[in-house]
């Protein structure tokens, strides 16, 4: 690492981002998959840094800007966790619309901007509301997602059998009532999620093979989320939460697990284009989602989604490494 490297931290609903403004070298010219996989094989050292203790922490998350690649996008992102790297990520989504429009990154609308993000799913439009000449709530419409794979059943440890779906939302998810697992929000801690989660996550990667229609690098299985099992269209909001990554919980709602949650429900005959529905994270903070068009994804019956939320800054930092520390590249203690 030949200099600091410099971020600034947001959050959307209680989830952290920290965007790199600083010090990663330049990156080779090629797709963004490809300008993931350079990141991925050189540069995974810049990431454990960012990520890991001391500068970091388990459930930290970041997005890289990088040079876009697909014609009318206005910045493209690479997004980083504490086991790689992600393919869609609607909290930071909602963060880097903000981010953009404060930057200057795209130039500020009357009542709402547009960023076009690219990112390795895919172009996303995210949308920027202006409220006294500043960005407030952003929404952002999803790639196609679809219902991958329908009722499938596991025995899961000590649980017993457990149904679940697979879903697609710019991610692929296993998507669960947290019921099964004896669990209910509110009561539980979040640990015992945590291991319910996870020990569903490996269960079906192993168990189901995954692909999609664009591309293999997207075909693999991101994490768990558990619900509420609301999932019929209510005007009462539903509660989930996302465990993907090592372990990592997500303290918002995840907007690409809201995504995936909606293209189960309309799959299912539970919910319709128009429609909205309040989703809420562990911590209770919310997004909202609603199908915005019905589609196809290669073989898929898919939808787009249109999520919202809110994202606020938590600070700026500049982190250096000196050459004789023994922990220069960071550690993890859960």
């Amino acid at each position: 690492m030949s200099g600091p490297l410099t971020v600034i931290d947001m959050h959307t609903g209680g989830e952290p981002l920290r965007i790199v403004t600083g010090g990663y070298p330049e990156l080779p010219k090629g797709t963004i998959l490809e300008k993931r996989a350079y990141v991925r094989d050189h540069l995974d050292h810049l990431r454990k840094i960012l990520m890991f203790e001391p500068r970091g922490h388990q459930d930290m998350y970041g997005a890289l800007l990088v040079e876009p690649d697909l014609p009318g996008a206005d910045l493209a992102v690479l997004f980083m966790h504490n086991e790689g790297y992600s393919t869609m990520c609607g909290h930071a989504i909602i963060a880097l619309g903000r981010y953009a429009v404060d930057q200057g990154l795209v130039p500020a609308g009357e009542d709402v901007t547009v960023v076009n993000i690219e990112c390795p799913c895919g172009m996303v439009r995210a949308e920027v509301a202006m409220r006294d000449g500043k960005p407030a709530e952003v929404s952002f419409e999803s790639v196609p997602s679809f219902l991958f794979a329908k009722d499938k059943a596991l025995t899961i440890g000590n649980w017993g059998k457990v149904n679940f779906d697979i879903v697609y939302g710019g991610a692929f998810y296993a998507l669960a009532d947290a019921r099964q697992f004896g669990l209910k929000f509110g009561r539980d801690p979040v640990t015992a999620f945590v291991e319910a989660a996870d020990s569903l996550t490996k269960a079906a990667q192993a168990a189901v093979p995954l692909s999609h229609p664009d591309a293999s690098d997207l075909a693999f299985l991101y994490g768990t989320i558990l619900t509420d099992g609301r999932d019929a269209f209510s005007e009462q909001p539903t509660r989930n939460v996302c465990v993907f990554a090592d372990r990592q919980v997500d303290r918002s709602p995840t907007g690409s697990g809201v995504t995936a949650r909606l293209a189960a429900m309309q799959a299912r005959g539970q919910f319709a284009p128009g429609q909205e529905r309040i989703f809420l994270s562990i911590i209770g903070s919310r997004f909202s989602g609603r199908v915005a068009s019905v589609t196809q994804a290669g073989p898929h019956r898919a939808i787009t989604a249109t999520v919202s939320g809110r994202a606020f800054y938590a600070g700026k930092a500049e982190f250096i490494v000196e050459e004789d520390d023994p922990l220069a590249e960071g550690f993890l203690v859960r």
